[in-house]
C-alpha cells in the first residue's frame, strides 16, 4: 500500500467519494485495493484502471475461445467496469479517457450476447444524431414491461449490471442509455438539465418494438440520473413509475463542498469553460414548480450521510410531488447508498415490479 502522506489528493478523493460504489457495481475487492494501493499520482489512475481491464478482457476471451460463454460475459463485464471506473472522472486526459471509454463500450457490447439473459445494443435517434443503450429482455417473457435507465454525471451503461440483473430476475426488461454528455455521448453532447426530451426520444423508440410492452415503462435513474428520471417523470406521461436514487431537487449552483473532480467532470460534459458558465447549466437543473407534475408513483432513495446530494433533496421531491410517493432515507448512507446497497436495490426492484404489474417471488 503507498504511503497515504504521499498520494495525490484526486485519488484520496475518488477513494474516499466512490470505494463503495465500486465495489457494488462490480469491481472485485482485491483489485479495487490493488489497483488503489499501487497509485500515488492522479496522471496514472486511468492507465492503471485500464490495465487491471485487460485482465479481465484476456479472461473473457480465453473463456470464449474455450467455448464457456457464460464465463467470457462475466469477465468482459468485469473488465468494461474496471475501463468504465478508469475514465469515470478521468476529464484532464481526454484522450486517455476517450480510449478508456471506447474499450469499455466494447467489453460491455462484446459481452452483451453472452449474458444471461442476453442483451442487445440500441440505437436511438435523437435531434440529429443518436443516442446508444443497452436492452436486455428477461428470459421467457414475450411483451415484459421495460425500466428505462437514467445514468449521472459519471456512471454510464457499462456500470449498470448489477440493478439490470435484479430487475431482469423479476421480469422486467431494461434499457439502460448514455443520454447527452454522458457515455458515448460525453464528448459531443452537452448535458441536458431538460432531461424529459431524451427520455421522450428513448421512450418512442422503445414503443415501436413488438418484443416490449408499450403501456408499462418506468424510469429509473442514478445520482443525477436520480434528478433526470424524476425530471421526465415530470413532463412524461407514458412513465408508470420512477424511482429516484440520491437525485437532487435543485442542483446548487456555487458547487461549494462538491468533489473537485466531480466539478471537474461537469465543466467537461456540461461543455463550459468555467464555473460561471457551469452555474447557469447548474441553475436549469431544477424540480422546483415542475416536480407537481409528477403524478406516477414515485419511489425516492436517499441516504443520511451523503456528502454530495443531502437527504434534504429528496425530502423536497417526495413534499411536491402529485402521486403516491415512498421516502426511503437510509440512515448513515452515502451517495446513492453504495455502503448499504442491500437497503434498497432489491426493495426498488420489488416495488418497480409491482407497480408494472409483474409478480414477484
Amino acid at each position: 500500500m503507498a504511503d497515504t502522506t504521499d498520494v495525490d489528493p484526486r485519488i484520496a478523493s475518488a477513494i474516499s467519494h466512490w470505494a463503495p460504489r465500486f465495489v457494488a457495481n462490480g469491481v472485485p475487492l482485491a483489485d479495487f485495493e490493488e489497483v488503489t494501493g499501487s497509485l500515488t499520482r492522479w496522471e496514472d489512475w486511468c492507465r492503471a484502471w485500464s490495465a487491471r481491464g485487460e485482465v479481465h478482457e484476456s479472461l473473457g476471451h480465453r473463456a470464449l475461445a474455450s467455448g464457456h460463454t457464460l464465463s467470457a460475459g462475466e469477465h468482459l463485464t468485469r473488465a468494461a467496469v474496471c475501463f468504465h471506473f478508469g475514465k469515470f472522472l478521468f476529464v484532464d486526459d481526454p484522450q486517455q479517457m476517450r480510449e478508456a471509454g471506447r474499450r469499455a463500450v466494447a467489453c460491455r457490447n462484446a459481452a452483451l450476447p453472452l449474458l444471461d439473459p442476453p442483451g442487445e445494443r440500441v440505437a436511438v435517434p435523437y435531434e440529429g444524431t443518436e443516442l446508444y443503450g443497452n436492452l436486455r429482455r428477461p428470459a421467457g417473457a414475450e411483451r415484459p414491461p421495460v425500466v428505462v435507465m437514467c445514468m449521472g454525471l459519471d456512471s454510464t451503461k457499462e456500470e449498470m449490471h448489477d440493478y439490470e440483473q435484479r430487475f431482469l430476475r423479476r421480469g422486467l426488461a431494461t434499457f439502460a442509455f448514455d443520454g447527452p454528455g454522458q457515455g458515448e455521448a460525453e464528448h459531443d453532447l452537452a448535458l441536458c438539465p431538460e432531461y424529459e426530451r431524451p427520455v421522450a426520444a428513448v421512450i418512442d423508440h422503445l414503443q415501436t418494438r413488438a418484443d416490449l410492452d408499450p403501456e408499462r415503462i418506468a424510469l429509473w435513474g442514478v445520482s443525477l440520473g436520480g434528478y433526470f428520471a424524476a425530471r421526465a417523470a415530470c413532463f412524461e406521461r407514458r412513465a408508470k413509475a420512477c424511482v429516484s436514487l440520491s437525485g437532487a431537487y435543485e442542483r446548487k449552483t456555487n458547487f461549494h463542498g462538491r468533489p473537485p473532480l466531480n466539478i471537474a467532470a461537469f465543466l467537461y460534459r456540461a461543455k463550459v469553460d468555467d464555473l460561471e458558465a457551469a452555474a447557469e447549466v447548474s441553475a436549469r437543473m431544477t424540480l422546483r414548480g415542475h416536480a407537481a407534475g409528477i403524478t406516477c408513483p414515485l419511489y425516492v432513495v436517499a441516504g443520511s450521510a451523503d456528502r454530495i446530494t443531502p437527504a434534504s433533496e429528496a425530502e423536497k421531491l417526495a413534499a411536491e410531488a402529485s402521486g403516491p410517493v415512498v421516502l426511503d432515507i437510509v440512515e448513515g448512507g452515502n451517495h446513492v447508498v453504495n455502503n448499504y446497497w442491500y437497503r434498497y436495490r432489491d426493495q426498488t426492484a420489488d416495488w418497480l415490479a409491482e407497480q408494472l404489474g409483474v409478480a414477484g417471488d
